[in-house]
């Protein structure tokens, strides 16, 4: 029997997501967004879990079989998002985009 990670989804996408908001407009309001990749990055992670944000939420209004093909497609573009994440964070630490 699979579980409902739906909702999960849903919230930890949310919480991620603010984050990024966060970082995207520390960025701009700091004037550091010009020489740096980092801005990149933020919006293709806010576009990633904006869209796993959308698809989980769905998911739990949809029937069963509908509702678990579109969790699964939520959690591979969570885990993708969560990648872009890890390779910007790898980047910065190891001094390759400023």
């Amino acid at each position: 029997m699979s579980e409902n990670r739906s909702p999960h989804i849903l919230t930890t996408s949310a919480n991620l997501l603010g984050i990024c908001f966060i970082v995207l407009t520390s960025l701009k309001k700091l004037n550091l967004s010009d020489n740096s990749l980092i801005d990149e990055f933020a919006v293709v992670a806010i576009i990633i879990f904006m869209t796993s944000c959308i698809l989980s939420f769905i998911s739990m209004r949809r029937t069963r079989l509908k509702s678990q093909q579109l969790e699964k497609f939520a959690d591979i573009i969570f885990l993708s998002g969560l990648v872009v994440l890890f390779t910007a964070t790898l980047l910065i630490a190891f001094n390759i985009i400023s």
